[in-house]
């Protein structure tokens, strides 16, 4: 059986039913079934790691990110029935929204599934763009004025890492050249990886440039970061949740690719002081900005700004433990960020706004939200002993035996993210409560206890599977 393939068909097929179907009684069931059937489905990829299937390819480092994926996708389309229910009820969407919304939606997960899945670097471009494509326009489905710029920013600078990622990906083509011949297999995976040695190094040390920036636009790095709030702020909240939990992943995992390419051939440059600086500069600016947010969502938005540099800064100090450490911080993160981003997609519902200063004792007017939204916050700051405490833990360390030059500003800009982070959940869960009362029915907040447990989990006990996994793929990645 071809899984791969099959893992990436049922949201297609999803997508075609789901733009057909007639009304919108049954979009919210189908788009929640049918993302069920693809996580379940993904989850046979485990028994069939180190197989190739035409342009798709099951290994190690891309079958726990396809996993992850649909999971996620999963918990996000369940989050979604009611929160776009709602907004369908208060007039924000339409019906018409609706049909499309839960399409694209399928489209998106299809994208995704397909860039972490190819055995083809063009196809994996193809893919990458795809999905973010699709995001522009889920981002402006609410057709204000807000949103339709928040889009049109994100579609301008999604273009300028369209066109850069696609000369890399170019230029790791014309490296191959002299090793692999042209044709389709020197656009593969497999091929490149294996004959990665003999790869031209000076045009695969431009080409990782080029990539590297690429893709890190679509990554949230800084300088070309700017999309990233207006998206957040302005999309509905579930797309902020595939965004920060699945799609920022999906671009970083296109880097990890390449910087595996780098890490086989001895000619090249080290990929670490590029990924050091753009981590680094990504982990204080957001740390700065999360004090001058005073939209909720927005505020999110850069709290994903630092703990992407945060990753891509442990790849850049390079080794066992820090490459260990950044992929655990990518689904420890994935889990996180979206569950924050549930409770804060009911908190703008049930309070009628986004804004900070007009929220406030959430704990006392909706216990089992607000209670959520504090753990998911001390979660995300790394506090123990929740488990991004430990992927964190492990940067630092890693950075002070590696890079103690860099380490300093790493703690500085942790302290104030951990800041911001305290004085923002003190001001929203805290205090007397203000604003409407709205009911919430509990069934809804499931999803987000859901991978909250998991996050807790994760900070007492690993599944020895799952630590099999990092250590098999964190040498690949390189020094």
């Amino acid at each position: 059986m071809n899984a791969p393939a099959f893992v990436i068909g049922v949201p297609l097929a999803a997508a075609a039913l789901l733009a057909a179907l007639p009304g919108r009684a049954w979009a919210a069931r189908v788009n929640a079934l049918a993302s069920l059937a693809t996580a379940v489905a993904a989850t046979t990829l485990f028994a069939q790691r180190g197989e190739e299937h035409g342009f798709l390819l099951v290994d190690d480092l891309n079958v726990f990110f396809a996993v992850l994926t649909a999971f996620v996708a999963f918990t996000t389309s369940w989050f979604s029935a009611g929160y776009i229910a709602h907004e369908i009820e208060s007039g924000h969407l339409t019906p018409v929204s609706l049909r499309f919304y839960h399409a694209m939606y399928q489209g998106l997960t299809a994208a995704m599934l397909l860039a972490l899945l190819a055995n083809n670097i063009a196809l994996m471009w193809v893919a990458v763009e795809a999905a973010t494509l699709i995001t522009v326009v889920m981002v402006s489905i609410y057709r204000t004025r807000e949103s339709i710029e928040a889009a049109w920013k994100y579609f301008i600078l999604g273009s300028v890492g369209i066109a850069l990622a696609l000369f890399g990906t170019i230029l790791v083509y014309l490296s191959a050249q002299g090793a692999i011949g042209e044709g389709i297999d020197a656009l593969s995976w497999t091929r490149l990886r294996d004959a990665a040695p003999r790869l031209d190094a000076g045009v695969l040390n431009l080409a990782f440039v080029f990539l590297l920036i690429g893709y890190g636009t679509k990554v949230g790095l800084a300088p070309l970061h700017a999309w990233l709030p207006d998206a957040h702020a302005e999309g509905p909240t579930p797309i902020s949740a595939v965004l920060s939990g699945l799609l920022l992943n999906v671009a970083l995992y296109a880097v990890l690719r390449f910087k595996i390419l780098l890490a086989g051939n001895p000619g090249t440059l080290a990929a670490s002081p590029l990924m050091l600086a753009m981590g680094t500069s990504s982990l204080l600016l957001a740390g700065v900005m999360l004090y001058r947010r005073r939209d909720i969502k927005r505020f999110f938005a850069y709290s994903s700004i630092e703990h992407m540099g945060l990753i891509v800064f442990a790849f850049g100090v390079g080794g066992a433990v820090a490459n260990f450490a950044g992929l655990l911080h990518m689904a420890l993160h994935s889990l996180t960020k979206s569950a924050i981003f549930f409770s804060v997609g009911h908190i703008a519902q049930v309070k009628g706004t986004q804004k900070i200063a007009e929220l406030s004792g959430l704990t006392v007017s909706h216990p089992f939200l607000g209670w959520g939204f504090v753990l998911g916050v001390i979660a995300i700051a790394g506090l123990p002993p929740l488990g991004l405490f430990m992927s964190e833990f492990l940067v630092v360390t890693s950075a002070m035996a590696r890079q103690p030059w860099l380490a300093l500003p790493l703690v500085v800009a942790l302290a104030l993210a951990f800041g911001a982070l305290v004085m923002r959940v003190q001001q929203v869960a805290f205090g007397a409560p203000r604003g409407p009362d709205t009911a919430l029915p509990l069934t809804r907040l499931a999803p987000m206890y859901l991978h909250l447990a998991l996050v807790a989990v994760a900070g007492f006990w690993l599944p020895p599977p799952l630590v099999a996994w990092f250590r098999a793929v964190a040498p690949a990645l390189g020094r």
